[in-house]
C-alpha cells in the first residue's frame, strides 16, 4: 500500500514540474544572461587564424604536386580540413578551439527560453543541432563554391536573358545578396543583445555561454602596451630613416676611428683614387686596379688632386663636407674642371706581370 502511494505521488510530482517551473519563472524571473561580445568575436578570429595556419601547412604538403591538382580539388581539401577541425572541436566538446581559449561553449538555447537564461546547468547541444551545424557551415560553402565554379567555367552570365541558365545565374546572385543582407541584420542584432553571433547560430538556436561561469575575466594589457610601444617606435623609425645620410654617418665614424684617412698619394696623377679604392676592395691585384682606374672626365679638387667627375660628385653628394681627400686628407670644399692629359700606355710596360713594391708605389710612373 505504501509503495502504491509513493508511486502515485512521484507521478503527480513529475506532472506538475513544468507548471512549477513556469510559476517560478513568472514570480522570480532570472536576470538576462550577458556574454561579452568581444569574447565571441575574438573566438571567431582565433578560429580563422588557426584555419589559416593549417591551410598553409596543407598547401605545403601539395607543393610537389602540379598546381592544377590543387586548383581542381581546392574545395574538397578545404572542406576536409574544416570537417576534421569540426569533428574534434564543436562535435566532440560543443566549442571550437577559439571559443575554448575564450572560455566559451555552445548551449541549446531552446531549453533556456523565457526566464531560464541564467540557470546554472547549461543544456548540451543535440545531435540534430550538431549535424545541421556541420552541414550548414561546411557542406553549404562547399556546394556554393562548386556551383559558382561550374557556372563561371560555363560562362552562364554571358548568355541571353531568356536562357534558363542565365536566369539560374541571376537567382544565385540574388540568393547571395539576400544572405549578405540577413547576415548584416543578424550582426546588428548581435551587437544589440549579444546572443547569436552568426546567422547559423540564430537558426539553430545555438548560443555561446561561459564554460566556467565562476571564472573571473582577467585582462592583461601588458602585451598590448608592449605591442603599441613597438609599433609606435617602428613607425617613428620608418619616418626618420629617409632623413638620415648613412654614408655621411659612416664617414664620420670612420674618421673618428682613424686619426688619419688611408693615403693614396703614391698613385700617379692620372689614376682616380676613388676608383682605385673601390677596385682594391674587390680585386687582389694592384696592377689590375691601377690599369682599370684611369681618370675619365677629370675634375680637380680644392686641394689640387684630380678625380673622375662621377666619383667626386657622388662622394660630395653622399657625404657632403665631411669627406676628405684620399691622397692628402684635406677637406674637399669645391671642385672644378681639369685639363685632360694624354698618357702613353707604353709607360706602364715595366710594371706589367709583377706586383709593385713599396718603392714602386711611392715613385709610380
Amino acid at each position: 500500500m505504501d509503495g502504491q502511494n509513493v508511486s502515485f505521488w512521484s507521478k503527480e510530482w513529475a506532472d506538475i514540474q513544468s507548471s512549477l517551473s513556469s510559476i517560478r519563472c513568472s514570480i522570480f524571473p532570472s536576470s538576462p544572461f550577458r556574454i561579452m561580445r568581444a569574447s565571441q568575436i575574438d573566438s571567431n578570429l582565433l578560429d580563422l587564424q588557426l584555419f589559416g595556419i593549417l591551410k598553409e601547412q596543407l598547401w605545403k604538403t601539395f607543393s610537389l604536386f602540379k598546381p592544377q591538382f590543387r586548383e581542381a580539388f581546392e574545395p574538397e581539401l578545404l572542406a576536409a580540413l574544416q570537417l576534421v577541425m569540426y569533428r574534434f572541436s564543436i562535435y566532440e566538446s560543443g566549442a571550437s578551439y577559439g571559443a575554448q581559449l575564450q572560455n566559451l561553449k555552445y548551449r541549446n538555447e531552446r531549453r533556456h527560453s523565457g526566464g531560464l537564461q541564467s540557470t546554472q546547468k547549461d543544456a548540451v547541444l543535440t545531435k540534430s543541432q550538431k549535424y545541421a551545424f556541420g552541414a550548414m557551415t561546411i557542406g553549404g560553402p562547399y556546394i556554393w563554391m562548386r556551383i559558382n565554379r561550374f557556372v563561371t567555367a560555363k560562362r552562364w552570365s554571358e548568355l541571353n536573358d531568356n536562357d534558363a541558365r542565365k536566369i539560374f545565374w541571376k537567382c544565385l546572385q540574388h540568393l547571395e545578396n539576400l544572405y549578405k543582407i540577413l547576415s548584416l541584420a543578424n550582426f546588428l542584432a548581435f551587437l544589440y543583445d549579444g546572443k547569436y553571433r552568426t546567422l547559423v547560430d540564430r537558426i539553430l538556436t545555438m548560443r555561446f555561454v561561459y564554460a566556467r561561469q565562476m571564472t573571473r575575466r582577467h585582462v592583461n594589457f601588458e602585451f598590448m602596451n608592449r605591442q603599441l610601444v613597438w609599433h609606435a617606435f617602428t613607425e617613428f623609425l620608418l619616418f626618420l630613416m629617409p632623413f638620415i645620410n648613412f654614408r655621411r654617418v659612416k664617414n664620420i665614424l670612420k674618421h673618428v676611428s682613424y686619426s688619419k684617412p688611408q693615403a693614396f698619394d703614391f698613385l700617379p696623377a692620372h689614376i682616380c683614387a676613388i676608383c682605385y679604392e673601390q677596385q682594391m676592395s674587390t680585386s687582389t691585384s694592384s696592377i689590375t686596379a691601377v690599369s682599370s682606374t684611369r681618370l675619365h672626365n677629370s675634375y680637380e679638387t680644392s686641394c689640387g688632386h684630380q678625380y673622375c667627375y662621377y666619383c667626386i660628385k657622388m662622394k660630395m653628394i653622399q657625404e657632403g663636407k665631411t669627406w676628405k681627400c684620399l691622397r692628402c686628407g684635406e677637406e674637399i670644399k669645391d671642385i672644378r674642371r681639369a685639363l685632360d692629359k694624354v698618357f702613353d700606355d707604353d709607360e706602364n710596360n715595366d710594371y706589367k706581370g709583377k706586383k709593385p713594391t713599396i718603392q714602386d708605389q711611392k715613385y709610380f710612373f
